[in-house]
């Protein structure tokens, strides 16, 4: 079980450290920070650039201490609110499907994630040995960084975006 879940740790957490990368770095691609505020800016976010360091620290942060096995609650938690702002931002409206630009992958990180919670990083982590691995796990562990996730989201979708009132429904301006 130790060696899978090291090869999980591995391979998604540098997976979403590259995606941090993309937006804060341009590695790989990527808009970089001014390019990623454009898109935060057209999803009418209050702070684009801020946002878009935001989310690039908690992909590549976030991926980063998955891959060392440390902190794995916190890291957990940043990749969860990042794909729940994704999701509820762009993804929700074109489906399920990843194909058509829907949130079939942003579903499995947030699954992948909550599942490392579950079960913790494992023997060959920093939270192992600095002994504290098996308190920083379980059940509740997952369901705590889903709920916090999901009020974070929620709080930086509701404060974190301009809003008006349209034809008596609210509606995001420019």
């Amino acid at each position: 079980m130790a060696y899978g879940l090291l090869l999980i740790r591995i391979v998604f957490g540098l997976t979403l450290a590259a995606h941090g990368s993309q937006k804060l770095f341009g590695w790989f691609g990527g808009g970089g920070p001014r390019g990623t505020a454009g898109m935060f800016e057209k999803l009418r976010f209050r702070q684009p650039f801020a946002m878009a360091v935001l989310a690039g620290l908690a992909e590549l942060g976030g991926g980063l201490l998955l891959v060392l096995g440390l902190f794995t609650p916190l890291a957990a938690f940043a990749l969860v609110v990042v794909m729940l702002i994704a999701i509820a931002t762009v993804h929700w409206e074109k489906g399920f499907w990843s194909t058509a630009g829907g949130y079939e992958f942003n579903l499995a990180i947030v699954a992948a994630a909550l599942a490392i919670a579950a079960t913790g990083p494992g023997r060959f982590s920093l939270d192992n040995a600095a002994g504290w691995a098996g308190s920083l796990s379980g059940a509740w562990w997952a369901v705590g960084v889903l709920v916090a996730g999901v009020i974070a989201a929620l709080v930086t979708l509701s404060v974190g975006r301009t809003h008006t009132l349209h034809a008596g429904r609210a509606t995001h301006s420019h």
